[in-house]
């Protein structure tokens, strides 16, 4: 369905019907969006999961800054110490990962592995927006994703904080089937 035709389709809906879309999308609650645009349009229409994730992201950049997204994770050295001090388990090494979505992109998750017990602790997440918030608008990243680069520093710092090693196995190329951290 291209843009027309969801714009089309967008505008035949009841207004309340909308409001509900509208409601999720400006809570930041993309799920609960894109079931109520399936719920709705599947049978009478053919709207799938995959239409119904770009008519919400019509609605995302209809909204644009005025939705209510999560906090941005705090990059800093000294909150990322005091949540890694929160760990159920001893600390032993620093990773980050690569995720994405369909709202964010890319972006990279920084997590404390611990031991005893086994786990790991979730200490931020990067998404561009908390990159160049990190980073500063003016620092030049290219060839590099910006959210390797402030992930990357933002994590390596913590793992020299805790002594202990810090593992990006794929820094230069989004991967999030990368290997992950072994002992």
């Amino acid at each position: 369905m291209n843009k027309a035709a969801r714009t089309e389709w967008w505008e035949s809906l009841p207004a309340g019907i909308r409001d509900e879309i509208d409601g999720y999308i400006l809570q930041d609650s993309l799920l609960r969006a894109v079931r109520v645009i399936v719920a709705i349009g599947l049978v009478p229409h053919g709207i799938g999961v995959g239409t119904a994730q770009m008519i919400a992201n019509d609605r995302y950049l209809h909204y644009g800054d005025r939705v209510a997204r999560e906090p941005e994770s705090p990059l800093d050295l000294e909150s990322l110490a005091y949540r890694a001090a929160g760990c159920a388990g001893r600390v032993v090494a620093i990773e980050a990962i690569w995720d994405g979505d369909t709202v964010h992109d890319w972006f990279v998750r920084l997590l404390a592995i611990t031991a005893d017990p086994v786990g790991e602790a979730h200490m931020a997440t990067v998404y561009r927006s908390t990159a160049r918030r990190y980073l500063g608008d003016d620092e030049d990243c290219h060839p590099r994703h910006p959210v390797a680069v402030a992930a990357e520093r933002a994590g390596r710092a913590l793992a020299a904080h805790l002594a202990v090693p810090f593992h990006f196995a794929s820094p230069d190329t989004p991967d999030d089937e990368a290997p992950r951290w072994k002992p």
